[in-house]
């Protein structure tokens, strides 16, 4: 089945993004060949450079879009120091995709808790370990700070680090976009002036 015949009704129609947002992931779980979760997430440094690159969204609701990152690695700090941040899913299988941009704020920690217990023991040894984003002189020393790590914290439960949480950002702009012929693609944007306000939607020109 095709991107185009895999409509699940007239999605123009919606007129509340969230469980549109729902229904298309759970499309992408059925269709996509690996990590249907991954989104594009664009920030700014302090010139104003963008810098956008993959994470995974780790949890959604009416609240906002979460994702767990180093705060001292590039992103954690631009998003530290703009407190805005901008997502995009493409799903190549369904030809689809959905932009989301809005302010972020960090996540509760027992929020954090949660979902760092839940990770594989190898990756909360990994967040430990790894100085993301920051120069590395070789292979080895990686290895040497995650056999440390593991040492360290070979019995019992390993604690989160202060410097590892999760952002989510709180939607101020969500538009879905669906491939159609000759590029006269669908495209609604729901839009708010702030992350409590009511949305108003907008068909947009492809």
């Amino acid at each position: 089945m095709s991107g185009s015949e895999l409509t699940t009704g007239d999605f123009t129609e919606e007129s509340e993004p969230f469980a549109l947002f729902a229904r298309w992931l759970k499309d992408a779980e059925g269709s996509e060949p690996n990590d249907p979760n991954a989104v594009a997430v664009a920030t700014v440094d302090e010139n104003g450079l963008p810098n956008v690159r993959m994470v995974l969204l780790k949890g959604f609701d009416e609240q906002g879009f979460v994702f767990y990152t180093n705060f001292e690695s590039q992103k954690g700090q631009e998003i530290l120091g703009q407190k805005k941040a901008a997502m995009c899913f493409h799903w190549k299988s369904l030809r689809r995709q959905v932009r989301i941009r809005g302010p972020v704020e960090v996540v509760a920690d027992a929020e954090a808790d949660t979902y760092y217990a839940s990770r594989p023991r190898g990756s909360r040894i990994g967040a430990w370990a790894s100085k993301q984003s920051r120069p590395l002189e070789g292979r080895f020393a990686l290895e040497k700070s995650v056999a440390e790590y593991a040492a360290r914290y070979a019995i019992g439960e390993i604690p989160r680090p202060s410097y590892w949480s999760g952002f989510r950002i709180r939607p101020t702009s969500i538009e879905f976009w669906h491939d159609r012929q000759f590029r006269l693609h669908d495209r609604v944007e729901f839009r708010r002036d702030d992350p409590a306000g009511n949305w108003n939607k907008v068909r947009m020109y492809p």
